[in-house]
């Protein structure tokens, strides 16, 4: 296990392979553990970094620093210590949100950011999420196979006040316009059979920013990178693939929900 310090609190991280960096972000249910297939695959050619949020797996349980906005320094901090430059984000339901903080305030570290569960308004997400424990949550969620056994069992680690205290915050956020700050080009997933966070409406994709593009996943649930895995990390390949700034509705993806032209 790799750890870092922050502010007196042990943070846990892993890294994997060499090249370009892309920084996996979890959710409210799991830890950095989940990212697995994903880092193994993209470290072929990139380098894969994931930890765990405060408050969750092997990170400090402390609750003053569960705010949003310190979960967003705690990214930052991480950039700083690992030394890391420009570099792709890929963020899942807590991950996802914070992935968008982030790019909006240090845009010039973020080169692309790839979401995967962001709830669009918070009636989009389960109230499950906030109300039941981590460990009824985790079985929700991952179930009973057998090959998600490690992440199940890690996510029980997630301290409930820091899944609230982010839904609390999120309650009162405008979520159209912090979407339409986001300064990068921008991949949104979702699993059709998402229990925890509904995919968006029509309308809703409409207001996804020119520079991003929607694929919903027909056999995924809430964690399409283990539902899918070959569907996940082709696309997230191809994403990181695209040169700065380039749209990725270039990218030519079946079964992909574009943007109405108006």
């Amino acid at each position: 296990m790799s750890a870092i310090i922050k502010e007196d609190g042990i943070i846990h991280y892993e890294v994997l392979g060499h090249g370009k960096p892309v920084i996996f972000l979890h959710s409210w249910i799991g830890s950095w553990r989940y990212w697995i297939p994903s880092m193994q695959f993209v470290s072929s050619r990139y380098r894969a970094y994931a930890f765990d949020f405060w408050g969750f797996g092997s990170s400090k349980k402390v609750v003053s620093r569960y705010a949003i906005e310190q979960q967003v320094e705690l990214l930052a901090g991480f950039i700083r210590q690992m030394g890391i430059g420009r570099a792709t984000l890929v963020g899942h339901g807590l991950g996802s949100i914070i992935g968008i903080y982030f790019a909006a305030d240090f845009s010039h570290i973020v080169e692309r950011l790839m979401l995967v569960s962001f709830p669009m308004g918070l009636k989009t997400a389960h109230s499950r999420l906030q109300s039941q424990s981590p460990i009824d949550s985790a079985a929700w969620l991952f179930g009973n196979n057998s090959a998600n056994a490690e992440s199940r069992e890690d996510a029980r680690k997630a301290d409930l006040k820091a899944i609230k205290i982010s839904f609390d915050q999120f309650n009162g956020v405008n979520w159209r316009q912090l979407i339409n700050r986001l300064p990068v080009s921008s991949l949104w997933i979702y699993g059709k059979n998402d229990q925890a966070v509904s995919s968006p409406s029509m309308d809703q994709v409409d207001l996804l920013p020119s520079s991003s593009q929607m694929h919903l996943f027909d056999q995924s649930g809430h964690f399409p990178m283990l539902d899918e895995p070959s569907k996940f990390n082709r696309l997230l390949i191809d994403f990181v693939n695209l040169s700065p700034g380039e749209d990725p509705s270039s990218m030519e993806i079946k079964s992909l929900w574009k943007r109405r032209v108006r």
